[in-house]
């Protein structure tokens, strides 16, 4: 399981860069934890991560 979680972490950083795995970070860290705050902060990044920009 860990393997899955590190490949997913590796493709959402190949993606969305930095602020990317510092979110899944955060949101698995949460989870692992029982943080609601670090799950929050980390969900927040990746859905803002998310929202097409006006380009």
């Amino acid at each position: 399981m860990p393997f899955v979680a590190l490949g997913i972490e590796q493709l959402v950083q190949w993606k969305y860069g930095l602020m990317g795995a510092v979110g899944f970070t955060l949101l698995s860290f949460g989870l692992k934890a029982g943080s609601h705050n670090c799950v929050c902060a980390g969900a927040l990044i990746l859905a803002l991560l998310l929202v097409p920009g006006d380009d």
